[in-house]
């Protein structure tokens, strides 16, 4: 006798049809103090030039913008929207109401997300749409924090709460699905970019 496999209800792969990018506080007065800043954030680029090739829609936060600045280029000019927050948790400041329009009928998109700082607002954020019965899929290597320590261990905890933890590339592969993808030359030439 066979050992018979579970039924999964939702498919195990990211498809853009069904994501929304989430790209978590890549501010000016935030990213110098980040390890590796500059790498984190030209792969939080990267995803969201993969998201506009894709139309995938892609949210952003600021965390405080008074004193933290805005989102930088070149991730500033991805964002579809941005919500403004003072918790480090972005659900507990609209980040929710701002997602539901996006959800087609009563199915909740899934959410690639990557940002700063990993271990605080990523974190917060993450764990709030995994309680709201979301999948999240978290980009590391376009997550930072000041403390590679506190990166790698914000990942391990996400991981032990359900959210999967995947690449930059792995997001624009399982989202183009196909070699046959009409964007699948454009996304390539980004990926060889890299």
């Amino acid at each position: 006798m066979t050992p018979t496999q579970p039924q999964r209800s939702r498919p195990l792969r990211m498809s853009a049809e069904h994501s929304v990018l989430l790209l978590i506080d890549f501010q000016e007065r935030l990213m110098p103090a980040i390890d590796r800043g500059d790498d984190v954030l030209a792969t939080a680029s990267f995803l969201g030039q993969v998201a506009r090739n894709l139309e995938v829609t892609t949210v952003g936060t600021a965390q405080n913008p008074g004193r933290l600045g805005p989102n930088l280029p070149p991730v500033a000019e991805y964002l579809d929207l941005v919500v403004d927050k003072m918790a480090f948790g972005a659900c507990e400041d609209g980040l929710i109401d701002a997602l539901a329009p996006l959800d087609p009928s009563h199915e909740q998109r899934d959410v690639v997300i990557a940002g700063c700082e990993a271990h605080v607002c990523l974190l917060s954020t993450a764990l709030g749409l995994l309680e709201t019965g979301r999948r999240v899929w978290v980009a590391a290597d376009a997550c930072g924090s000041r403390h590679e320590t506190d990166r790698d261990v914000a990942m391990d905890r996400l991981r032990q709460a359900g959210a999967t933890i995947v690449t930059a590339e792995m997001v624009a592969f399982e989202w183009l699905n196909t070699a046959g993808n009409d964007h699948f030359k454009t996304v390539s030439k980004l990926v060889k970019e890299r």
